[in-house]
């Protein structure tokens, strides 16, 4: 056992140490991780809708369910012991279980629950969407959310949807459970804990918010009053590098015990070098193209379709991420109910080029283009901006971190976007939500999907969207989201290019360390060291 005033020591050295120093082994229950964090804006579930953000989430909190990757259509209680659903499909009652704790010490009630739910629907950020699905909203919400005892609650719907998407919803980041009391104590000016809670914690999952510093380093410290404490690491280090060739090295000469965001051809290298494994996991996070409607040329369906015909999709997959990706052309991800595996779109110039030329665009058109500036995403658009060079497309790369990008994107203020989206829950809403909905394409919309952002005005497909939610039978429900990705993927201002597999490679000397479908499955107290 390392005494605590040199496990400070080595923890701090670690820390602020340069990227290219160092040589040590990080101490032994404390594991250092390597990760680019440059889409890392709030630690808050209520406003957090990022990958990073949402991962490290899933380690703070507890949610009433968990996602189920071996059968998505039954998630898994959580923080729930039991639950009803009346005759009519409009009221869930459930009970919650008596061990879960939260950091302070204090029990996981009812009261916490309700206003965990609440406080989302009221802030009213960007995931809020996700709660209000469920017919939540500031005016109803004192009806429909209502604790019965400490343990017990009941849940009034709009609708009688699916089960299956009810739960899966309750087992989304932005349902995470915040202690009542610790929030409303930090809380200023009505807001509900906000300002505090993006950089604090107030769970129950195993770890808690030690520091945030932006733009270096996250610390989480293990959460005492978890169940699984005494397995758990003392604490968890996530290091802010985002040079992939930087995290090698520092993999290579044990300064950290997990790189994540290493290329495909560094996991080969590492593959062969003693002391280090890598492993690779499906992912529910699909690559693709966003077009802003409010650019003319951009809104112009024979546009659209030249630009998803000047796609080399099996060139990007094949030479750029070897093990990583596979063509996907559609908005579920493989293994979603409904998902569809068939990619009608293959790389052809002479089309492309007939296409923009029919479209009206035959002198060329240029496109300004939002994307990050990671070395992966940046490759994958030069690789695009190469082909689309050869139709009389041209296209000015915006690059920035994901902070940036996504801000912009979220405004509107993108003429092209080219990133990753994952889902927010295991079930085919999701992302069906995501891409298709647009009720109100405002600026005051309330529900700011992706369709909303790339100013689709989806006439007919909400309706289209809302009736799955209705359908109890799998196999239809499945069909009618196999129409919707046939629509959406043939013509509307998205191109889907592939499907993601995460890569990983750690100290041979780490054990279950698992990456999930989406963000927020992957767990950190599993590892062992």
């Amino acid at each position: 056992m390392i005494p605590r005033v040199w496990f400070v020591i080595i923890t701090i050295l670690i820390i602020f140490s340069s990227p290219l120093a160092g040589g040590a082994a990080t101490p032994s229950n404390v594991v250092v991780m390597g990760k680019s964090l440059d889409d890392l804006i709030t630690l808050d579930p209520a406003e957090a809708f990022e990958f990073s953000g949402t991962e490290i989430i899933g380690n703070l909190y507890d949610r009433l369910f968990l996602a189920n990757p071996k059968n998505p259509a039954q998630p898994i209680g959580g923080l729930v012991e039991s639950w009803s659903i009346s005759k009519d499909g409009l009221q869930y009652e459930f009970l919650l279980k008596t061990g879960p704790k939260f950091h302070d010490g204090s029990r996981v009630l009812s009261d916490d629950v309700v206003f965990s739910l609440k406080r989302a629907i009221v802030l009213n950020k960007t995931p809020s969407f996700i709660v209000s699905q469920l017919g939540l909203s500031i005016e109803n919400m004192d009806v429909r959310l209502q604790t019965l005892d400490p343990r017990k609650f009941v849940l009034i719907l709009g609708k009688a949807y699916s089960p299956s998407l009810v739960l899966n919803i309750l087992s989304s980041t932005v349902t995470s459970v915040v202690n009542r009391e610790a929030v409303l104590e930090k809380a200023t000016q009505g807001d509900w804990g906000y300002k505090w809670l993006r950089s604090h914690s107030a769970g129950s999952g195993p770890f808690r918010v030690n520091r945030w510093n932006v733009g270096e380093y996250v610390i989480l410290d293990k959460n005492d009053q978890h169940p699984k404490a005494t397995g758990i690491p003392n604490r968890i280090i996530i290091r802010d590098i985002r040079e992939p060739a930087t995290q090698r090295l520092m993999l290579s000469r044990k300064d950290i015990d997990i790189a994540r965001n290493l290329l495909p051809d560094q996991i080969e290298a590492l593959s062969n070098e003693p002391g280090i494994v890598t492993r690779s996991a499906p992912q529910a996070r699909i690559f693709y193209i966003g077009l802003n409607q409010a650019i003319p040329a951009l809104a112009v369906p024979g546009v659209q379709q030249a630009i998803r015909y000047g796609i080399d999709y099996t060139g990007i997959v094949e030479n750029l991420l070897p093990g990583q990706a596979e063509v996907h052309q559609n908005f579920l991800p493989s293994g979603f109910l409904g998902s569809l595996t068939e990619s009608p779109f293959a790389f052809d110039l002479p089309r492309a080029r007939n296409l923009l030329v029919e479209a009206g665009y035959g002198d060329g058109l240029s496109i300004s283009v939002d994307v990050r500036s990671d070395p992966l995403a940046l490759q994958i658009a030069q690789a695009l901006q190469t082909s689309f060079s050869k139709i009389g497309i041209t296209m000015e790369l915006r690059p920035g971190d994901g902070k940036q990008i996504l801000t912009r994107y979220r405004a509107r203020r993108h003429e092209m976007y080219i990133g990753y989206w994952g889902a927010d829950y295991l079930d085919p809403h999701s992302n069906a939500a995501a891409f298709v909905y647009n009720w109100d394409n405002s600026n005051k919309s309330a529900n700011k999907t992706l369709a909303w952002r790339n100013g689709w005005e989806t006439r007919g497909l909400n309706e289209r969207v809302d009736s799955a939610l209705l359908i109890g039978d799998p196999f239809v429900r499945a069909e009618a989201y196999g129409k919707l990705q046939r629509i959406v993927r043939s013509d509307s201002p998205f191109i889907f290019i592939f499907q993601e597999k995460a890569l990983v490679a750690m100290q041979d000397y780490i054990e279950n360390f698992k990456l999930g479908l989406t963000s927020d499955q992957v767990r950190y107290e599993n590892i062992k060291k």
